[in-house]
């Protein structure tokens, strides 16, 4: 067997009744959630019986998408599994700072409610969405995006996926140029151009936030979004690469492509969905991955663990 790698999900994931299965049944799920919804009254009632548009909502969707991740990770470790390294998309990588100890489980809880609030302001202040756009290589979407203007890559993740941010009319003129190509545009269901520059505001909040709390050395490799390499030791360098995270790409494929080079070979998703899993699967297809937001899939990972160490 070779190492284990937890996954936090990011914005995009959630839906539904997200995460009850889990909450019923492992009492370390109950303890975690039953926390943070006493610091934000209403968070189970979002998670489990809230609509597809209130949890679209950026200033829901994170606070409920980082409790649901942390309560994974928090089921697999009383079930035994500790990962070597971590990562988290976007929103998830709060999630997987706090998992590594950089944050504490209340300080985790408020930074993501406020990066929540933050994104959201600026979404207001400068309104836009995204695509994932297919069948076409990361180069030919980044020429394109520039010719097209206002819009810019963001999501590298995978070969076959990258997404991109900007204003509606950049969006639009993409989607023309997209199409000419023989590609596929996707509308991305999200409330914001997340990860573009028209973040900037919310780096600025994030950064000022940081300047006042500030992160702890991780006990956990984490792996950054920006950089696809492991967090740095220097408290200064950390708090910078988290505040810029929310206007800078995030390079998922070259994360995955990274923990596979240094002999990971077992990924599970800690979080909502599979969305995940299955970028995981498209970028490095001999290795193994499996979602845990349910009781069944929680079985599934604990089965492949237990046999892969017999």
């Amino acid at each position: 067997m070779g190492k284990v790698a937890f996954l936090f999900s990011g914005q995009g994931a959630q839906h539904p009744g997200m995460g009850k299965g889990l909450y019923d049944r492992e009492p370390a799920v109950r303890e975690l959630m039953d926390a943070l919804d006493h610091e934000m009254p209403g968070l189970l009632e979002l998670c489990f019986d809230g609509s597809k548009e209130d949890l679209q909502k950026t200033e829901n969707t994170q606070p409920c998408v980082f409790a649901l991740d942390l309560a994974c990770a928090r089921a697999l470790v009383a079930r035994g599994i500790k990962p070597e390294a971590v990562a988290g998309f976007s929103l998830g990588e709060v999630a997987a700072l706090t998992f590594a100890g950089a944050l504490s489980l209340s300080e985790g809880f408020a930074l993501v409610r406020h990066r929540g609030e933050l994104m959201a302001q600026a979404s207001e202040q400068n309104p836009g969405g995204m695509r994932a756009v297919v069948k076409l290589d990361a180069s030919t979407i980044e020429e394109l995006a520039e010719r097209a203007g206002d819009c810019w890559p963001v999501n590298y993740n995978s070969a076959q996926q990258t997404s991109v941010a900007g204003l509606p009319e950049g969006l639009e003129r993409l989607d023309v140029l997209v199409r000419e190509a023989g590609g596929r545009s996707l509308p991305v269901k999200v409330s914001g151009a997340f990860h573009s520059p028209l973040m900037l505001p919310a780096t600025e909040g994030l950064r000022a936030w940081l300047s006042e709390h500030s992160l702890a050395p991780t006990q956990t490799t984490v792996i950054a979004n920006v950089t696809a390499e492991p967090y740095p030791v220097e408290i200064a360098e950390m708090n910078e690469l988290l505040a810029s995270q929310a206007s800078h790409p995030v390079r998922w494929q070259q994360t995955v492509e990274m923990l596979v080079s240094q002999g990971f070979d077992s990924f599970i998703e800690c979080g909502p969905g599979k969305t995940l899993t299955g970028l995981v699967s498209r970028t490095a297809p001999d290795v193994w991955a499996q979602p845990a937001e349910t009781p069944e899939q929680l079985d599934k990972v604990l089965e492949h663990l237990e046999g892969s160490q017999a």
